[in-house]
């Protein structure tokens, strides 16, 4: 007698209608709820799976890149958070660059280019940096400056519960260091916002623990400084100076910051970087620009520039 072939229980059983689905091809041979080593292994993976976490203590989910605005919100709340806690309630700037260095590591740098480029005299690279170390160390004086002038700010503004002008800066070597260390010379607290960057840039060792904040967002980190600035001072710098001058002066000249006073600390280099009549002169920003914008040469100037501006906001 011919076999009937087995018949599919899950087949449509009538014009039309659909097949709920087949049956498993591989079933166990026992009952594997009824297995209680299995079961005991199963509950394991369960509490060790990171879905089982929460999402706040899932580390592999914040890292997502669908994750991002999360990580924005937090790098946004925790530095605010702080800040608060701390009842600072203005800032002042400070921006220059990473390779004005005090004196004993300037010339210690010269030393060492020198000794290179004697060691290789047809190099002309080794001889160009001998020529830049020499350069340096003429504009050591700008972080000895920097120093005096975050000395100047914080002494006088700390000692009441609320914290004005507290000195806040990038967090790294350079004019930086000399800002929070003029703060840390005094006994006072000072901010840095250091930033998460490819060669790995360490904070430097004078700024309040608490007060130290890492970035992974450009974007953000500049929120943080302009949010409560009563000041933006620049020193001579690089590249990262130039884009802090340049954002912080778009943002006075289209009115989407609050009025503070922006110094450019050292006329001559600032008027050797950039021709700034000449853009005026040849019409690509208004004569009226060059107001948000004043030169200091001393410590004592820069911060007399902060105070008269504000005591001029205040009465007017």
């Amino acid at each position: 007698m011919a076999k009937k072939p087995k018949q599919d229980t899950h087949a449509t059983t009538a014009a039309g209608e659909k097949a709920i689905g087949k049956a498993c091809s591989i079933l166990p041979d026992t009952v594997l709820g009824d297995d209680v080593a299995l079961v005991a292994e199963n509950m394991e993976r369960i509490l060790s799976s990171p879905s089982y976490s929460l999402a706040q203590d899932d580390r592999e989910l914040l890292t997502r890149e669908e994750m991002r605005g999360v990580r924005m919100l937090l790098e946004l709340g925790k530095p605010e958070l702080a800040l608060q806690a701390d009842n600072i309630k203005s800032t002042v700037i400070v921006f220059g660059g990473t390779q004005i260095v005090d004196r004993s590591a300037a010339e210690r740098r010269l030393f060492e280019s020198r000794r290179a480029a004697q060691a290789a005299p047809a190099d002309r690279a080794l001889a160009r940096e001998v020529e830049r170390a020499e350069r340096l160390l003429s504009m050591c004086h700008f972080y000895d400056d920097a120093r005096t002038f975050a000395r100047l700010v914080s002494i006088d503004n700390q000692c009441e519960d609320e914290r004005d002008y507290v000195v806040i800066t990038g967090g790294g070597p350079g004019i930086m260091e000399a800002a929070n260390r003029g703060a840390f010379d005094v006994g006072c607290k000072s901010i840095g916002l250091n930033i998460k960057l490819p060669a790995e840039q360490q904070p430097n060792p004078f700024i309040t623990p608490e007060l130290c904040f890492q970035f992974k967002y450009f974007a953000l980190r500049k929120f943080h400084f302009i949010l409560r600035a009563a000041a933006v001072v620049l020193f001579p710098g690089g590249f990262g100076t130039l884009d802090e001058m340049f954002e912080t002066l778009t943002l006075r000249q289209t009115h989407r910051m609050q009025p503070v006073p922006i110094i450019l600390y050292g006329r001559d280099y600032w008027s050797n970087v950039i021709d700034f009549q000449f853009l005026a002169d040849s019409g690509v920003i208004a004569e009226r620009h060059l107001d948000l914008f004043s030169y200091a040469e001393t410590p004592e100037g820069a911060w007399q520039q902060i105070i008269d501006f504000h005591a001029t906001k205040h009465t007017a």
